[in-house]
């Protein structure tokens, strides 16, 4: 499985202030509560600005939670186009096996378009109780919630609308989504691995769990850009761009931020400039029509809105009608700075070998700390660190990480732990003199996997 470069330009050659970029930068990196891991700018169809924070980098996988949803869309897209899926078919319809126990009317009622534009007729996210009604078929368990409003009728961010669209999508194909979008989208534009994470019937979620790298995320928001053409070859229905990418249900009364209050799609997100694709602590998929222009990033953070604030702040005033001249220093500057980007170390330094093997903690969660060797141990599970060495040391396996830290004093062992394919980052704290050792996340994780899970599923295609 190969991938073609994305074509690649000077910003100055696409319109595009370096400055603007730059400044962005700068207000990412100061802001305490955004931890920036990737940043890709597309412009006039060419790659202008690209960097990733070290230890992250541009060839690895990063779990985009529902930026996935736009992912879905599209293999949704697909098989309206081949005949496989009406929008205005009734839900029931696909679930036949489920018509003699969903009775309510409202469900009933329910059409595929409602699912995928969040107006199920429910007022709240029903996964919990749909996921308590039936843990082995979320289908089931949302389909015998009845809606407290018709179905069209009120938007709710609802992970069971998007799972049952994408669950649809899978039983009328007789393919997993990653497995449909392979030959459709995947190859098409050049995304190389993709892996989805599944429940436990198998069917991939949909509504979250997808992995993908940050140029994956670019190359999708630049077929949406061009109306589902590719570098003059049609691979989406230019319909289907159109019909995702407006708003089919207002939002202004369920939600709190200006952006997510400009309306709702198929299951992409209207915005004050343009439209995107995104996922919880900072996965963004931004697509601008009126700047020929597509913003894709990678972050741990829980101030979104402030994320796009900054974009609007700094990079859409970047955006010239023109190419630019005399600006070779500027883009210079601008592309030294995106190959040094990387996240600060913690302080603290590793043990040396005067320093007997200790364990830290008790109970489900332990620390072995001998020498410079770390093995974090929850629920008997085992998880070789790497050393940390006054940077970021990465080890590989089938949960990468990256750990930085040490002992702060000597008796205050202090290491930060970046699982990289994920948004996520464990702070450990350890006593030597208590042996006690607290463990917590600077960003919840959403999918409650144990420690030994938090990488990208390795069944990929």
């Amino acid at each position: 499985m190969t991938t073609r470069s994305l074509p690649t330009a000077t910003p100055a050659s696409q319109g595009v202030d370096a400055a603007g970029p730059l400044a962005f930068l700068d207000a990412l990196e100061a802001d305490p509560d955004i931890e920036p891991h990737s940043l890709m700018i597309m412009r006039h169809g060419r790659l202008v600005a690209s960097g990733w924070w070290a230890p992250y980098t541009a060839e690895r996988l990063h779990l985009v939670y529902s930026l996935s949803k736009s992912f879905t869309s599209t293999a949704a897209g697909f098989a309206v186009d081949e005949g496989l899926l009406d929008l205005d078919d009734p839900v029931l319809s696909y679930f036949p096996e489920l018509d003699a126990e969903v009775t309510d009317p409202r469900s009933r009622a329910m059409l595929v378009r409602h699912v995928a534009s969040m107006a199920s007729g429910h007022e709240a996210d029903t996964v919990d109780r749909a996921h308590a009604l039936d843990p082995e078929d979320l289908v089931r368990g949302f389909l015998l919630l009845p809606p407290e409003r018709d179905p069209g009728s009120v938007f709710a961010y609802n992970q069971c609308a998007t799972f049952t669209l994408g669950a649809i999508v899978q039983r009328v194909t007789g393919q997993s989504l990653t497995g449909y979008l392979r030959p459709r989208l995947f190859d098409p534009i050049g995304i190389g691995e993709a892996a989805w994470l599944r429940d436990r019937s198998g069917r991939e979620l949909g509504f979250s769990g997808l992995h993908v790298t940050t140029d994956a995320i670019a190359r999708l928001g630049q077929l949406y850009l061009d109306r589902g053409m590719w570098q003059g070859r049609r691979v989406l229905p230019e319909s289907w761009v159109a019909r995702a990418s407006r708003p089919w249900v207002a939002t202004e009364g369920a939600a709190v931020n200006a952006d997510w209050r400009q309306g709702y799609g198929l299951q992409f997100w209207a915005s004050r400039h343009g439209y995107r694709g995104d996922g919880a602590y900072g996965q963004f998929c931004v697509v601008l029509p009126e700047h020929d222009a597509v913003i894709a990033t990678t972050a741990a953070t829980v101030e979104m809105q402030r994320m796009l604030e900054l974009a609007w702040t700094h990079l859409l005033p970047a955006f010239g009608p023109e190419p630019l001249s005399g600006r070779e220093a500027a883009d210079a500057a601008l592309a030294e700075r995106l190959a040094g980007l990387a996240l600060p170390p913690a302080p603290g330094k590793t043990t040396t070998g005067d320093r007997p093997p200790v364990v830290l903690g008790s109970g489900a969660t332990t620390l072995e700390v001998d020498g410079d060797r770390m093995t974090l141990v929850r629920d008997g599970h085992r998880l070789e660190l790497a050393a940390a060495q006054g940077g970021w040391s990465v080890a590989e396996g089938p949960v990468p990480t990256a750990v930085s830290g040490g002992w702060t004093d000597a008796d205050t062992l202090e290491v930060e732990v970046l699982f990289l394919e994920t948004p996520h980052r464990l702070a450990l704290t350890g006593s030597l003199r208590a042996g006690t050792l607290e463990a917590r996340w600077r960003t919840e994780p959403l999918h409650g996997r144990p420690l030994h899970a938090m990488g990208a599923p390795r069944r990929s295609v």
